[in-house]
């Protein structure tokens, strides 16, 4: 057994970011298919969580991710109220260069194996078309386009959700809710991110952005030749004078023991998945005073849309759910103050809480 089996294996069965109940490992050698599904938690319902696509430095790297991203969809299934589990999928490969129909129709042949365990939507590298194609082999599919019976893109709500935890955010700081005058600093404006630059100017807020894509920041200007400015990179943006707000919207593990010293925004809330690169760091975000909007809270519009696609999907009944995200929110920061804890650690044990007692009346 080499040590990465051993690194891997570990991390499942023995650490704290463990506990799975399955993982399977995915693999079509015609279409070139490499692929991880984990399932973490089943105690709320079956495993809803995203496919993300990928160019993994290493197949150690893409289990860790799927590891991390299915624990933190149970979580934000949770605290999301819906009778879901956690789980997510990583295809290794470049999408743009390694994605064909083949593939993916291999990947709904495997996702359709598990016979329901895990429902699959879109997620980084993947888009609604893909999903399309996916649930010509597997039923238990979300994020279809409205022309396949589908919700279409979850973006939409995942943005306003983020833009719900901000006003939340502001509310609990600040003592009021508008983000007018407010200076946002968003790192990655594609899927979800231009979304929440239209929700922020309809505000009145400030917004500064910045994107590994080129293309994607001229768009925003293009739309915004006033009131959104852009930074050369996510580092030059954490240092911007006088942020209210730091939203990261591209890939995690952006707050780490780097970037937290030299943040200069005093409310961390975005819509990347894992924001915290490793455990301490939410304590290390409150001894500076910057509060932190926990990530799978605010970012669960998204899974709140795919989720309610499942039993006939009604666009106005959504947006109802994601807009709860607000009260949601401020109970934590309220469950937060009252245990003497940061956000992170409170949100926690709201969503273990709803996980253990599901699990009890199961008898499990």
């Amino acid at each position: 057994m080499t040590d990465v089996d051993n690194g891997v294996l570990h991390t499942l069965f023995h650490s704290d970011q463990g506990g799975h109940e399955q993982v399977v490992l995915c693999q079509d050698r015609a279409s070139g298919l490499k692929a991880v599904i984990a399932i973490h938690n089943t105690a709320l319902g079956p495993a809803l969580g995203g496919t993300r696509f990928y160019p993994y430095a290493s197949e150690e790297d893409a289990v860790a991710d799927a590891l991390n991203l299915a624990r933190g969809m149970s979580y934000k299934n949770a605290m999301a109220g819906l009778d879901h589990g956690g789980g997510k999928a990583v295809i290794i490969g470049d999408p743009e260069r390694d994605k064909t129909e083949e593939l993916l129709l291999a990947y709904g042949r495997f996702v359709a194996s598990l016979g329901g365990r895990y429902v699959t939507a879109c997620d980084v590298g993947t888009y609604v078309a893909d999903m399309d194609v996916v649930a010509r082999e597997c039923r238990w599919t979300t994020g279809r386009s409205p022309s396949n019976g589908g919700a279409g893109d979850s973006s939409v709500l995942t943005a306003f959700g983020v833009f719900q935890g901000m006003r939340a955010s502001a509310q609990h700081l600040w003592g009021d809710a508008s983000l007018r005058g407010r200076k946002v600093g968003i790192a990655g404006v594609g899927k979800v991110g231009h979304h929440l630059v239209e929700h922020l100017r309809d505000e009145g807020a400030e917004v500064v952005i910045t994107d590994v894509r080129a293309e994607s920041v001229l768009r925003i200007l293009d739309k915004h030749p006033t009131g959104v400015s852009a930074v050369t990179d996510t580092e030059a943006l954490i240092r911007v004078e006088g942020l209210d707000i730091y939203a990261p919207c591209a890939l995690g593990g952006t707050l780490n023991d780097d970037t937290v010293p030299v943040l200069t925004a005093k409310v961390v809330c975005g819509a990347a998945n894992n924001q915290l690169e490793h455990p301490g760091v939410e304590k290390d975000l409150a001894d500076r005073g910057i509060l932190y909007a926990p990530d799978y809270v605010v970012n669960a519009g998204g899974v709140i849309q795919v989720a309610d696609e499942l039993h006939g999907f009604d666009f106005d009944r959504c947006k109802a759910k994601a807009a709860k995200i607000f009260d949601t929110t401020l109970a934590i920061f309220a469950r937060a103050k009252e245990d003497g804890i940061p956000p992170a650690a409170a949100a926690d044990r709201i969503a273990e809480q709803r996980m253990h007692e599901a699990a009890a009346a199961r008898g499990r």
